[in-house]
């Protein structure tokens, strides 16, 4: 297996968000990064910078006025009287026009963001971009002939959508991989999420799209974020309906019901004729974590890898959430063991 590892993630630290109305602590920290480094650097793992890639490459995934926003929002934040991180304020709601970008630095922040948990910082693009080369060098590796790749980073990626930033997340990373994957030369591209939240930002993206199959098991949107996608009769639309795969579950949930749903999504991967596999890894199921409600172990997640290892395909391993900061490092290791047992 091979790592890379974000140079430019430490970049990303803002002071603080909003949660249900409260200023609070980031959950989405830079000490997320180093607990997982520090794990595999233990476990003997060799962590690689990534190749650089040319913007274009995220044009398969993002649309060109989101990546202009991005790439130059910390600048006019500040170039317009501002000071410390930046949070939206307006958002378009229900029956507004979304094909009018407005010239207002706050119009189109909120245009393109969907919560005030996400703020920028001063080094928000680059570390985004960073990742974006992380899983672009990892789906690059898999079609080297290498069976596993992972990809440390953050900001996660999995709530980007086609031009919308939430969740802490800004660039879609396991959307980014699995669109070079196919590009490369994969016929179909699988994309699994087992974070807590659902990935509404790779279901957008691939959901009028026959050649990447999507299945995510998540906390119901009936009460958890990101609340407005991820129900079961989400299937997909178009050329893409039957290549969307949703298994929400009740809060709570036990780690038996978690792999009755891993079953469902593996044997509808094993079905989609998927001649790669991206996995959105979020950690948050974790029984510990403060911020989701299921109710894994920590030797839930060696054999969560060990089941993928007889899917039989290649896999890039995507780090997204997971917020108990001390045991995020010993859950992506023990799935990484289970996978590639050492």
């Amino acid at each position: 297996m091979r790592f890379f590892a974000n140079p430019a993630q430490a970049g990303h630290c803002p002071g603080f968000e909003f949660f249900r109305g409260k200023r609070v602590p980031c959950f989405e920290t830079p000490e997320r990064f180093h607990f997982v480094e520090q794990a595999l650097r233990e476990a003997g793992c060799v962590l690689e910078a990534p190749a650089a890639f040319a913007d274009e490459a995220l044009l398969g995934v993002h649309s060109a006025r989101y990546l202009e926003f991005l790439k130059g929002a910390w600048a006019e934040w500040l170039a317009t009287g501002n000071e410390g991180d930046a949070f939206p304020a307006v958002w378009p709601g229900a029956g507004m026009r979304r094909d009018r970008l407005p010239q207002n630095f706050a119009a189109r922040m909120g245009f393109f963001a969907f919560d005030t948990g996400t703020p920028l910082a001063a080094g928000t693009w680059q570390a985004a971009r960073s990742g974006a080369d992380c899983a672009l060098s990892a789906a690059q590796s898999l079609l080297a002939g290498e069976l596993s790749a992972f990809v440390l980073t953050r900001p996660p990626g999995h709530h980007a959508g086609i031009e919308t930033f939430g969740g802490y997340c800004f660039l879609n990373n396991a959307a980014l991989a699995a669109q070079a994957l196919r590009e490369g030369g994969a016929s179909r591209v699988a994309v699994l999420d087992v974070d807590y939240h659902h990935g509404n930002g790779t279901q957008e993206i691939f959901y009028a799209r026959p050649d990447v199959f999507f299945a995510s098991i998540h906390g119901d949107p009936m009460t958890e974020y990101p609340f407005y996608l991820g129900h079961a009769d989400e299937q997909g639309e178009g050329a893409g309906l039957g290549a969307n795969l949703n298994l929400p579950l009740p809060a709570g949930a036990p780690a038996a019901d978690w792999f009755s749903a891993l079953e469902q999504a593996l044997e509808a991967i094993a079905h989609s004729g998927a001649e790669a596999l991206v996995v959105s890894l979020g950690v948050d199921a974790w029984e510990g974590d403060p911020i989701s409600r299921f109710r894994l172990k920590t030797r839930d997640y060696a054999t969560l890898g060990e089941r993928l290892r007889r899917l039989g395909l290649p896999v890039a391993f995507v780090l997204e959430g997971g917020y108990a900061v001390r045991e995020i490092g010993l859950n992506v290791l023990a799935c990484l063991h289970g996978f590639e047992p050492a």
